[in-house]
Order: structure tokens, then C-alpha cells, then sequence
């Protein structure tokens, strides 16, 4: 993981199929937009957990979701959404 990714949550071997998460500088509203360019659909916002978000200190989140069907590659071009949200806010 890069340092400036912030995961939310318990730790990976203690999670289900859901990663909430951040990348400092970008708003969850347009990370979702560019992983929506490059095909890769996530969630934005605050899930329903207001309280949570405002005791993080965060106005939103990221949200991703795998299971089963999902495929390496899929898993690849959400990684390379995510360095192409890097670059353009960098």
C-alpha cells in the first residue's frame, strides 16, 4: 500500500469483501469519476455512516467492493485508477 492511501477499517485477513478507503488530496467524489473513466465502478460518499466519517475527521470515502467474480485484472485497473487520480492531483 502506498502512504498516501488510507484504508478504513479492520485488517485484510479480518474483512469481507468491502474496502473503505481515501487517498490524500482527492475527494472520494472524484476518485470514484476517474475510476469511472477508466470502467472500474465504486462507491463515494458518506454510506450511511455519518457519525463514523465525522469522528475520521473525513467528509467522505471511497468504497470498493469484491467477491468472487471479480477478476486480477479488474483489481489492476482499479489500481491504475487510482495512480491516475494520483497524477492528475499530484
Amino acid at each position: 500500500a502506498q502512504d498516501d492511501v488510507e484504508i478504513y477499517g479492520p485488517p485484510a485477513e479480518e474483512r469481507a469483501g468491502l474496502v473503505s478507503f481515501n487517498l490524500d488530496g482527492v475527494h472520494a467524489h472524484d476518485l470514484s469519476s476517474i475510476c469511472n473513466e477508466h470502467g472500474v465502478a465504486i462507491r463515494a460518499g458518506d454510506h450511511c455512516t455519518q457519525p463514523l466519517h465525522d469522528r475520521l475527521g473525513v467528509a467522505a470515502s471511497a468504497r470498493a467492493s469484491f467477491f468472487c467474480y471479480n477478476t486480477s485484472e479488474e483489481i489492476d485497473t482499479l489500481i491504475e485508477a487510482v495512480d491516475a487520480a494520483r497524477e492528475l492531483f499530484a
